[in-house]
Parts: C-alpha cells; sequence; structure tokens
C-alpha cells in the first residue's frame, strides 16, 4: 500500500508513459477489486468531508464531474451543492456533428436525470455547452484521479484534457481519491498540473 508522505518523481521522459501505464492499471485494479459497500460508504465519507471544509465557504460556480464506473463518486455530492445554492458545470466530451470537439466545454448540471453518455462513457450534460472558457470562472474544481501526493502532483487517466482545461486557471482544485491512492511520489511530466488539495474519505488533505 502506498504511504501518504510528499514526493514526486520526474522519471527519465522516455520512462514517464510506462511508468504511468502501469500505475494507472494498478489502481484500477484495486478499484475493480473494492466491494460495493466499501465503495458506497467511502462515496458518503467524501461528500461529508466536501461539504464540511465548504461549511464556511460557499462557492457559487462549481466545476466538477459526473463520476462513471468505479471512481470516487459525485452523484450525492453534486446534488448536494446544487441544494446549498451552486451553480455546478460538468465537462462535455462528446463528438459534435462538425466532428470532435477540440478541447472540454462545459454545460450546467441540471441533475441526474438530464445527464447523458458522453466520450468514452463519461455522463455530461445535456444543455446547452457554455464553452470551453467557462471553467475559468469556477471559484472550486472538483476533479477526478488516479493518484496524487501530498505535494499536490495528480495522475490522470491518460486523456490530458484537464491539464489543458485547467492551464490558465486559478481556481482551487480538488482532487477526490481513495484512502490508499495516496502516493509517495509520481511519475510527471512537465505539464501536469497539481491540485490544492485531496479528498480522502478520513480527511482533506492541503497539498503544497
Amino acid at each position: 500500500m502506498p504511504s501518504p508522505t510528499t514526493g514526486a518523481e520526474r522519471v527519465d521522459p522516455q520512462n514517464v508513459q510506462p511508468a504511468k501505464e502501469a500505475l494507472r492499471a494498478a489502481v484500477r485494479a484495486s478499484r475493480s477489486a473494492r466491494a460495493d459497500e466499501e465503495r458506497l460508504s467511502d462515496d458518503l465519507a467524501r461528500t461529508e468531508r466536501v461539504l464540511s471544509t465548504l461549511s464556511r465557504w460557499r462557492p457559487r460556480l462549481v466545476a466538477a464531474y459526473a463520476s462513471s464506473g468505479n471512481e470516487p463518486g459525485t452523484a450525492e455530492l453534486l446534488d448536494a451543492l446544487v441544494r446549498r445554492g451552486a451553480t455546478v458545470i460538468l465537462p462535455v466530451l462528446s463528438t459534435t456533428l462538425d466532428g470532435p470537439r477540440r478541447g472540454a466545454e462545459w454545460a450546467v448540471y441540471e441533475g441526474r436525470s438530464a445527464l447523458r453518455s458522453g466520450l468514452w462513457g463519461i455522463p455530461e450534460p445535456s444543455g446547452e455547452p457554455l464553452g470551453p472558457a467557462a471553467i475559468g470562472q469556477a471559484d472550486l474544481v472538483l476533479m477526478p484521479g488516479l493518484a496524487g501526493t501530498r505535494r499536490g502532483d495528480r495522475l490522470g487517466t491518460g486523456g490530458g484534457w484537464y491539464d489543458r482545461a485547467l492551464a490558465g486557471t486559478r481556481s482551487p482544485r480538488w482532487m477526490l481519491l481513495n484512502e490508499d491512492e495516496l502516493y509517495e511520489s509520481l511519475p510527471l511530466d512537465p505539464w501536469d498540473l497539481p491540485v490544492s488539495a485531496i479528498v480522502l474519505p478520513t480527511r482533506v488533505v492541503r497539498c503544497g
């Protein structure tokens, strides 16, 4: 099991991608092996951590994600944020009539019934996209990942679009992970962007 201590590893460029893919495979296998009861319990605990941390700060616009598969779940969290008065926007990645999108756009979350299956099966809003720049107005970004460190290093799923979408934004970035996905170090590329905090079932880790 990884140890939750600070670290990062800028490995040889030729070895970064193989190292990342090996780690992604290990994390995905671990997630797949988790029992449904454990997964649901951790989802609830993370939701409570986020809401408790936001008890004195009510962000007006939150950029988040609709979880799929074995990702740390966000269904209850999205609804709770809306009930608190926040506008929640989610990424839109599906292909348009003119072809693939050049990057993620964003649209307002209007409830689970208004979600559709988008690119790679990622749930996305079916409403009118607000454009790629909408994330720049977010007060908070809640983002997925596969692993992280106390320093704030993040291992994503490999698409790279989150790093491109977040480039130039100054919003706090919180990543939702399982307890055993906080590592001592991670293989990194120069374009990998750090996160501000990592939300685990038992605590919120402030990074930096």
